[in-house]
């Protein structure tokens, strides 16, 4: 999941920049293409363009843009698979991203200094921080190792990086920082409800879920036997042996989420297998 999301900004980035050479050499105007893509600040335009909430978060200025934030995303993504499942990666990914749209709206909408100010959004990087910031909320104490400074803690990794962009809300690219703040807050609200038991990103899954299986090329790859069938994990509520309840499966991938799977008693374990082979 982490590589098909990567993959996914990669070929947007080259499509767009192909177009974009394309409409150069033949003398085309190509100054609005990116307007189709980008989040704009403005209710009326967004409103002519609603699929902007979704695309902004998988387009990039250039490629220096696009090169760091996908070097986070694997570095900081690696670790995020360590603990959780692919599907709850593609949903926060998405929430990050929704989350720093909100923000930003509400922001130039709703705050003096920006009145006036028609601006556009563009980038993965409120997706990407609600990644780190929920891997720090809930392995605080992980530690990576930085260049010239050595191990340190994920905490202090997210939340310097948070403060910066706080600290950056007057520069240049006022609307970027703030959309990493709210990406930032939906990493926590993540990070912090997991480990109380609660995953938020279940409704998000289920939509994606319902698209994937909606879409004509998955859902013949679903039929072949062996592929593309769903996998056990936090994230994934499909249909369910009867012997095996949805609430007695979700209790259990709870309890290996806050306490690991060697805390399973040979009940729930046997409850985990049937459940897996049924899948």
């Amino acid at each position: 999941m982490l590589e098909a999301l990567i993959a996914i900004n990669v070929v947007v980035f080259v499509v767009l920049r192909l177009i974009m050479t394309a409409q150069l050499l033949f003398n085309v105007p190509g100054d609005g293409l990116m307007r189709w893509v980008e989040l704009p600040s403005q209710p009326a335009t967004l409103l002519s363009r609603p699929w902007t909430l979704i695309t902004y978060m998988f387009a990039h200025v250039d490629f220096l843009h696009i090169l760091f934030n996908m070097l986070w995303f694997y570095w900081l993504g690696r670790i995020f698979m360590d603990y959780f499942h692919p599907k709850q990666l593609a949903s926060l990914y998405v929430m990050g991203g929704l989350g720093g749209a909100a923000l930003y709206l509400l922001a130039y909408n709703l705050l003096p200094v920006f009145s006036h100010q028609p601006s556009f959004l563009l980038g993965a990087s409120a997706s990407i921080l609600a990644i780190v910031v929920a891997t720090a909320a809930y392995v605080p104490d992980y530690k990576i190792g930085l260049l010239f400074i050595g191990p340190v803690s994920l905490k202090w990794v997210a939340g310097i990086t948070v403060l910066l962009d706080f600290l950056s809300i007057g520069s240049a690219n006022s609307g970027g920082h703030i959309a990493h703040l709210g990406g930032a807050l939906m990493g926590l609200w993540f990070g912090l409800s997991i480990a109380r038991g609660t995953d938020i990103t279940r409704p998000v899954t289920r939509l994606l879920d319902a698209i994937v299986t909606w879409w004509p090329p998955f859902r013949r790859r679903s039929a072949t036997p062996g592929v593309g069938q769903p996998i056990a994990g936090n994230a994934y509520h499909g249909p369910l042996h009867s012997t095996v309840s949805e609430r007695e499966l979700d209790e259990i991938l709870a309890k290996i989420t806050r306490s690991g799977y060697a805390s399973l008693t040979a009940h729930e374990r046997d409850v985990l297998n049937r459940a897996s082979r049924n899948r």
